[in-house]
Parts: structure tokens; sequence; C-alpha cells
């Protein structure tokens, strides 16, 4: 099994933990001290040694930050997380405070007693990130101070190594380009923005550039390493050569000097002694990466990592990969939902159960490399958890009357899927189909939405809303988010949700995830996954138009759908899809199966 069931997380220690951090910190003269959950790279995917956040509090989601002060502390979390921190959390030790609405730059201002010497590992925060704790050290009156080693990994007795995951080569046929013609490509954008250098801290943006995959994270094929692109001349390339065999290392030297991580501080000094303007995207990159630049000598040029939207901007291999990939993993979610409905209706099964068959099934196809990401398998209430992710602990029964929400996906080597639908576990209530059908309005909005050039994912989510709007309900998470080519599942700059403001282009894949949730009761999400496609004239119209391409395929749960909510245009569409999830789905798998999918694609038009 890639996924693993085990609660390592123990709130009942979160009062020792937090009085043995105070404790560290008042050895080293400090009032208070920041972890965030990251590590050097400063991504949402980090190794069990970067789980700093998780072994201080037990909180285990993918965004947080604990602010621990002399005498309180706070944990900060968004949306997603709202319940699963209060379950996790020793509320007895942290005060929970919402980060969007006040991230911890802001609680800071007015927690801070003047005087306080603050400090904060600056290789966990970004530039831009060190900037908002320097305004709020500034206005409460205290002092900043960046430590030299993390004082929680001096009180973390068994703290994991560090990873040391092999290294692959991604084939061009996957990739669609090779890296020495990206490495040009980004080259040009240097010379555009006037810098000599770059440095990526990023892996996904490493892995794409050099054509690599790794294995050092859960989940994403990522290699944690660094790189300097320069302008002219070769890229230096820093990773811990334990991870890379005789094909992989020949395959990187012919394109890089490969170095050991530890050289990477040497070669940023001797990037600010050479006075080199180097480019530093400020959202992402370490403020200890800024510094040593800037202390060396060297001018620093802020904007953003050039490799994003050239990685977000699928090529024609990557959009022909990703489409083989969701068919494939289409068949094998077919036939899970084909078991599910086979065996729920019997008993016996529980949310655990659910993972572990799901899983299999993907095996089954003989080409699945990892899930990609842990499956939100929430029966009932924990359905309302809209990042759950199932423990022994908090493994509950699959039980009638109820609602069963499934999100999962897979890593493939030719893409990366995510899907999440909501079933029907015996008879729904008419308030559940009710919020289903305004959720599945939403997502039918955004499917068939056309849109300008220009067009940018915060000014469709309304779309994704208004049915639920229109009856006082809502979701606290963004409507969809950016997918990789077999790399991270979460992927920018694309983003649908309202302050998404980067312009969507052909090329794109997003997710498209509208839902609702009932605290205690159930919870609803309806997931695919969705393409940007070439802009294309509309008869009568002025204008050509960008839309999107449905990738995922997989029945919508007719059981949950109340007919008369939907207009005639979104029951052709649901039909439409049916009917092709059935035509592309249905000769891949077996008899048994393919009945199932007749039944669960069945027209209601």
């Amino acid at each position: 099994m890639f996924q693993t069931f085990d609660d390592s997380a123990d709130p009942s220690l979160g009062l020792v933990r937090l009085a043995a951090l105070r404790a560290e910190l008042a050895r080293r003269g400090l009032d208070g001290f920041i972890v965030p959950r990251a590590d050097e790279h400063q991504g949402e995917y980090v190794p069990p040694s970067a789980e700093r956040l998780k072994w201080l509090t037990g909180f285990s989601g993918s965004a947080g930050a604990a602010v621990v002060l002399r005498d309180r502390a706070a944990v900060f979390v968004d949306g997603r997380y709202t319940l699963q921190v209060r379950q996790q959390v020793d509320m007895a030790a942290y005060e929970p405070v919402d980060l969007v609405a006040t991230p911890p730059s802001v609680w800071l201002e007015t927690a801070l007693p003047a005087g306080a010497r603050f400090g904060y590992d600056p290789w966990l925060h970004t530039v831009a990130g060190v900037r908002a704790l320097e305004r709020a050290a500034e206005r409460a009156g205290a002092t900043l101070v960046a430590v030299d080693g993390n004082p929680v990994d001096a009180i973390w007795p068994d703290r994991p190594a560090a990873p040391l995951g092999r290294v692959r080569l991604q084939p061009l046929d996957f990739a669609g380009e090779a890296p020495a013609d990206k490495l040009a490509r980004l080259g040009r954008i240097l010379a555009e923005r006037r810098a000599d250098a770059v440095v990526l801290t990023q892996p996904d943006s490493i892995a794409w550039t050099f054509n690599i995959r790794g294995a050092d994270v859960p989940h994403t094929p990522l290699p944690l390493s660094f790189a300097i692109l320069r302008r002219d001349g070769r890229p230096s390339l820093f990773i811990d050569g334990r991870k890379l065999g005789n094909e992989e290392r020949a395959h990187l030297e012919d394109l890089a000097d490969v170095e050991e991580p530890a050289a990477l501080a040497p070669a940023l000094e001797a990037l600010g002694a050479g006075k080199a303007a180097v480019l530093i995207d400020p959202a992402w990159v370490a403020s200890a990466v800024a510094t040593r630049i800037r202390e060396a000598g060297g001018q620093l040029v802020e904007g953003e990592d050039p490799v994003i939207l050239p990685k977000a901007r699928k090529n024609a291999a990557e959009i022909a990969g990703t489409r083989s990939a969701h068919l494939r993993d289409a068949a094998a979610f077919a036939r899970f939902l084909a078991w599910f409905d086979r065996e729920a209706p019997k008993g016996g099964l529980d949310e655990i159960a659910v993972v572990e068959a799901l899983e299999a099934f993907r095996r089954e196809t003989g080409e699945l490399v990892d899930i990609s990401f842990d499956t939100i398998s929430g029966s009932g209430p924990n359905g309302a958890v809209v990042h759950y992710r199932v423990t022994r602990k908090t493994n509950r029964p699959v039980e009638p009357g109820t609602l069963f929400l499934i999100d999962s996906g897979a890593q493939y080597r030719d893409g990366t899927t995510d899907i999440t639908r909501t079933i029907a576990v015996g008879t729904p209530t008419e308030t559940m189909r009710a919020c289903f059908t305004r959720v599945l309005k939403g997502h039918i909005a955004i499917a068939t939405a056309r849109f300008p050039k220009g067009t940018a994912g915060g000014h469709l989510d309304a779309f994704a809303r208004a049915a639920l709007w229109q009856a006082g309900l809502d979701y606290d998470h963004g409507t969809g988010h950016g997918v990789g080519s077999f790399l991270s599942v979460h992927e920018g700059p694309q983003r649908i949700a309202k302050t998404g403001m980067v312009p969507l282009e052909p090329g794109m894949i997003l997710s498209n995830e509208p839902g609702y949730y009932r605290t205690g009761a159930f919870g609803i999400r309806i997931e695919n996954l969705i393409l940007v496609t070439e802009p294309a004239e509309i008869p009568g119209g002025d204008r050509p138009m960008m839309a999107f391409e449905t990738l995922t395929l997989a029945p919508i749960d007719r059981r949950l759908i109340a007919p008369e909510l939907l207009t005639r245009a979104e029951l052709q569409w649901l039909d439409a899809y049916h009917a092709r999830v059935l035509a592309e789905v249905g000769p891949l798998v077996d008899a048994e199966t393919r009945a199932f999918l007749e039944e669960a694609t069945r027209g209601l038009g």
C-alpha cells in the first residue's frame, strides 16, 4: 500500500513538546518562534524530516504554522482544516487562528510584547514572508532574529533522516521537449529580465527543466535539490549524489555541473562576489538564499520563477499523456465504483477498506507509480472534513443513509490524476439531493464556461458558487487548482479561486471541484480535471473564446441528482458527459463493470 493509516500525531504530547520548545527558546535568549509547515524549498510537499509542525503540534495538514510565545501559542490553518485542527491539536496548548483572515504576521502585531526577541528559521521562510514578519516585529516594538539551527530540531530526538529517493529520467515521449531546449528558452527569459542567473529552489521546477523525477516526498515525484541557471554558461545542479544512478548522472552532467548540496552556499556567495544580477522569486525563495547573495555583493532581481508558466502550459506530448493517464485511471475507477455499488449495501465496509480497494484497482493497471495524495475517504460526517485523512482511530463504517466522499488520484509516468465523487449509500434525503444538485450546477457552470484571453480563475470562481449562494450555502476552499504532468497534483500559478488572478492559458490543467459541507452530517464534492483549450470562434461572435475540455471520465451519482433543479442545458451536458464516459471507458472494462456503467450513465434528460 502507498497509503498508510497510522496516526503518529498525538495531541496529548502537545503541552509536553510545547514546554520543551519554550525551554530551548529561553536557552537561546528568544521570547518566541514561528514554526511553518515548510522545508528549504518552500513547497507544499515536504519529507518526514521537515514535518516540524506536525511533530510539535499534531496538526498534519498541508498548510499551516504555529507561533510560540512565552505565555501563549497559536496554530494557524485555513478553511480546509477548521475541523481537523481541533481533532489533532491540544486546544489547551494552542489557540486555532484563521490563516487567511489573520496570518501570523498580523497576529504578531498585537501578540508580541514590546522588546521581545522573536526567532525564525531563514531557510523555512520566503523573502516575502520574512518582510511581513519584519513589519510585524517593527509595529510591535520587537526584534526579529534569524536563528542558526532550528530549535525544533534540537528537541526532536528521533527526527527522520533527510530522504535519498532515487532520481529517474522522464522520457522525451512524455516530456515533449528536450532539457537543452528548455534551458535555452529559460536563458532567453533571463535576458529579457536583465538577469545574469536565477536560483531555482522549487523541486518541481528543477524536475521539469532537466526532465527528471524523484522520490523524496510522499506521492509526488520530486527530487529535492537546488539549481542555478545562468544566462550565459552552464547551469549548476545541487543534489545529493547518492540519489543518482550512472544513467541519471550522465544525463545531468551532459547538461549541468552536478554538485553536492553543501556547494550551494559558496555558489551563492560567488554569484554575489561577481556582482551578478540574480533573479529570485520572493514568493518561493528562502530568505537565507537571498541573504547570501546580497551580503556577498550581488544584485537581487525580484520576479516570478521563470519555469512556473512554461511548466503550466502543457505541450502536445504532455496533453496526450494526461489524456492516456485519465482514460487508464477511468477504467480502474469504474471497476472501483462497480465494486462499491455491489459491496456497500451488504455492510462490512469501512473507510480504510475502501481506500485499499481503490488502490488495488489502480495497481492492477500495471502502470501505477504511486497515488498522487493520501486518499480522502470520508463516510458520513467525516466527509464534511474537507481534507480528512482516515487513520485506524478515525476509521468509520460505510452505513446506509449516508453519503460517502472519495477524493483520490494516481501518478502515472504519462500523467497525474485527481478525482472526487460523492456516492449515496442507501436512499439519500431530499436535503442531500438538493445540496448535491446545487454543487453539480456549479460544476457544470465551470465545465461549460467560455472566456476570452486574459480571463483569470478568479473571474470564474463565482460561476461555481452561484447556485449554492442562492440557497445561502457556500464552501471554504478554492474551486480549482493547477495540476502537473507526472508532478505535483497541486501546481501553480493557475487556480480557480476568489484570489486567483493569473490569466488562464491554453494547455493549463486545473481541477473543477465545488463542494458543500454540513458539519457533523455529510460532505459533497464533485471533481474533474479540465484542460484549457485554444481560443476558437463562436458562431455569431466577434472574438475567439477559450473553453475547458473535461479530462476525467467517471459517472456522477444519478441517485443524488434532483433533475427538477437542473436547466435543460445542464441536463444535456450531464447526459452528453455520461454518454462519453460509457463510450470511452466501457470498452476497457469487464462485462460486470460495463453493466454497472450502462446503468450509472443512463440519461436523465
